[in-house]
């Protein structure tokens, strides 16, 4: 088939690198505009501005999709289809119509739950016991459409998003090439109106820990915000990023630190097991506190 390629971060590339090597044409790939990145603010390309032109693919990136110039030179590509995947931008409906066969978009729930910008984060921030990818019929609607494939895997106990974002990327990118070779078979499968949730983006006034809180919500608080933008405490004035964790016996008042990086929440425990100093990268607890002392008790 003929396909445009849309799609921005990390999570896209997967299924980029998918299409291509799976012999479909691919006409261009859309992505988001360089964006100025690092302490010198130089414009940096997108993962997959990156990867595309390590492909020698076509590279268009429109600040909008509104304009008649822009909806023209889409339309131009005489696409079969376009695949959607973490794009960035609103596609307007004559977008949606231009590809014989649509926009296909890879979103990373089960529909309707979670739908919008943050499903993984908020699938381990709500404590879901599985998740997964579905290939959706793009139409006006906020991640509305209906679904044409779908396929569902569990979220481990001490999984963070980070590592659920990498799995759920590859499972998208099978689908896709399942659902494309098989695209004049498949139903389309409405969604349901009952169990519609939405995934507000991440705030990041969210991140800081409440040590009051139920251990089990804290955990899913600093899993489901590793690495990014990353759950917080204070120790000592400093600003600590937690970023990974698991549920621990122990009980004393909120924030008492039990012995290592343990600390007691408003009901159980939990043990931090990743952690970032401020000006550091990313470490084990145990290589954290060899220059952290926690104290008695955490804010």
């Amino acid at each position: 088939m003929r396909v445009i390629f849309m799609g921005t971060p990390d999570f896209s590339v997967p299924v980029l690198d998918a299409l291509a090597a799976s012999g479909h044409e691919i006409a261009a790939v859309y992505c988001q505009p360089p964006r100025p990145a690092g302490r010198g603010k130089k414009e940096r390309p997108s993962p997959v501005h990156a990867r595309a032109e390590e492909l020698g693919l076509e590279v268009r990136h429109p600040v909008s999709l509104k304009g008649a110039e822009a909806q023209e030179a889409f339309a131009a590509l005489s696409a079969d289809v376009a695949v959607v995947v973490a794009y960035g931008l609103i596609l307007p409906q004559a977008v949606l119509d231009a590809p014989k066969a649509g926009c296909l978009n890879i979103h990373a729930s089960l529909l309707p739950r979670w739908r919008g910008a943050a499903p993984i984060h908020r699938a381990i921030m709500a404590g879901d016991a599985e998740t997964g990818v579905c290939i959706m019929q793009m139409e006006a609607g906020l991640d509305t459409g209906p679904v044409l494939l779908r396929d569902a895997v569990a979220i481990g106990a001490e999984e963070t998003t980070g590592d659920l974002h990498d799995r759920l990327s590859a499972l998208g990118a099978r689908l896709i090439v399942e659902a494309l070779e098989g695209l004049s078979d498949l139903l389309p499968e409405p969604q349901p109106d009952a169990g519609v949730t939405y995934a507000e983006k991440i705030n990041k006034a969210e991140a800081r820990v409440d040590w009051t809180r139920p251990a089990t919500e804290v955990d899913r608080l600093i899993r489901g915000l590793s690495p990014f933008p990353g759950a917080w405490c204070d120790v000592a004035g400093e600003r600590v990023k937690l970023l990974g964790s698991r549920l621990v016996a122990g009980t004393g008042a909120p924030g008492m630190v039990l012995g290592g990086f343990t600390i007691v929440c408003g009901d159980g425990a939990v043990e931090i097991t990743r952690a970032q100093r401020a000006g550091k990268r990313p470490m084990a607890a145990d290589e954290v506190l060899k220059g952290l002392d926690l104290g008695e008790r955490l804010s």
